[in-house]
């Protein structure tokens, strides 16, 4: 991807403003167009599509909120709340934190910790695959689930990305620090690095750092000099713990946002530094009480449409350091994540109903072995006893047995001995087993 040449310096059109003033607003038809989009728009009537661009540039000044960071000249970022901001915030506010349509059968607690470990690897390997990391989503999912060492340098990516966002969950309460910062890189960069020590501290000086285009292999980005990293860090970490009752008001998802901006631009590491943006990302979502974000996978999302999260960085570097392109492609990502995981639950919570309405047409089944595949499709952590199923129906205890063997046999249950006392647990893949035939 070339950088951009934006037009400066431009002579603005006055009297065309003051003609239709609403014409040249923030954004345009619900677009934020940077000039490389802009200027291919159909010409408007007595004014070039330079002047249009001075219009616009002035419209945006006036809502810009200047940030604590500045680029390699000491020129601040800064963003602005448009109407497109403000209502994607509005809907991550409304789903990630608060009250949200999902179905309870699902989200119950019993089945939660299943979910919220499905979205970790899917996380894991999607942030994986964004670097480059070459292996199967099934061959993931069987290393973690499994706890077996990795075998090759794309599944040990995918794991130390599993174990960053375990981190992230067990910090989510915590102040960032810079040795916090540090330790979550050496976790994402564990035995992956060329350089082998460059894990948990920041790039030296003579560690030359450019992000390049992968397309044409064109320098895009050269980050601030090493010497600069550790007062920088320290002022992301400051900017990270800022309360919301600071001024000037930052909101908590835009602020999410911006740490993951933030660490990408100065590229404070020899490598990883993109992983180790999105795992910030997730702690400061978490650490802000959206507790939702637990269960998506923005990198998923990401993945589907790579030159855009690209772009939306060169866009903001290349535009007087306008985040609000890289900020709203990443509400646009957040909500479709949020989206998708909607879909994605609404679905499993159709398929056990589906695995219940057959149940009930059984006839092979008692209405007491009955009762407990309805329990553990809803409580897939249970675990059952003989005594605790005598109890329960008031059976005898070898009828009590004889139900519970019988699911075994059948591999809807699986039994595990602890001293002298027989557990029975559901299969792991006991839906499968269920699941009605189309």
């Amino acid at each position: 991807m070339r950088l951009i040449s934006v037009p400066t310096h431009l002579e603005f059109p006055v009297d065309a403003f003051l003609k239709d003033p609403q014409t040249f607003s923030v954004e345009q038809d619900g677009k934020y167009l940077h000039w490389e989009e802009l200027r291919r728009q159909p010409a408007r009537k007595e004014i070039t599509h330079e002047q249009w661009w001075a219009i616009v540039g002035l419209a945006r000044q006036n809502i810009r909120k200047i940030l604590p960071f500045a680029d390699n000249a000491g020129r601040p970022f800064g963003f602005g709340m448009t109407d497109t901001v403000q209502r994607l915030v509005h809907e991550v506010d409304r789903e990630a934190s608060g009250r949200i349509e999902l179905p309870e059968d699902v989200t119950n607690p019993a089945i939660r910790d299943r979910y919220i470990v499905s979205s970790l690897i899917e996380e894991a390997f999607r942030s994986s695959q964004l670097e480059g990391a070459s292996t199967t989503r099934h061959v993931a999912k069987e290393m973690i689930r499994s706890k077996r060492e990795p075998r090759t340098q794309s599944e040990r990516m995918i794991l130390n990305n599993f174990d960053a966002m375990e981190w992230v969950r067990d910090h989510k309460e915590d102040q960032l620090t810079v040795p916090l910062l540090l330790e979550l890189h050496a976790i994402v960069t564990k035995d992956t690095l060329d350089v082998p020590d460059a894990g948990g501290r920041f790039r030296r000086a003579d560690e030359e750092i450019h992000v390049v285009d992968p397309q044409d292999g064109d320098i895009i980005h050269t980050p601030p000099h090493a010497d600069l990293l550790p007062r920088r860090m320290q002022a992301l970490c400051e900017f990270a713990n800022s309360a919301t009752d600071t001024e000037p008001f930052i909101h908590p998802v835009v602020r999410a946002i911006l740490i993951h901006f933030w660490l990408a631009y100065d590229h404070p590491f020899f490598d990883g530094n993109g992983r180790a943006a999105r795992a910030l990302f997730y702690w400061s979502m978490l650490r802000q009480g959206y507790w939702l974000t637990e269960f998506i996978s923005i990198s998923r999302v990401i993945k589907k449409a790579r030159g855009q999260y690209d772009r939306a960085f060169v866009f903001s570097e290349t535009d007087s350091n306008d985040t609000t392109y890289f900020l709203l492609n990443q509400l646009r990502v957040l909500r479709q994540a949020i989206d998708e995981l909607t879909v994605y639950l609404k679905k499993k919570s159709q398929e056990v109903r589906d695995v219940e309405q057959k149940l009930r047409g059984r006839d092979d089944l008692n209405h007491r072995q009955l009762a407990i595949l309805h329990h553990v499709l809803r409580h897939p952590d249970v675990k059952i006893t003989i005594d605790g199923h005598q109890t329960s129906h008031r059976v005898v205890y070898q009828t009590a047995r004889t139900d519970l063997l019988g699911l075994v046999e059948r591999g809807f249950l699986e039994q595990s001995k602890l001293g002298k006392k027989l557990y029975f647990t559901p299969a792991r893949d006991i839906q499968r087993k269920l699941k009605p035939t189309r």
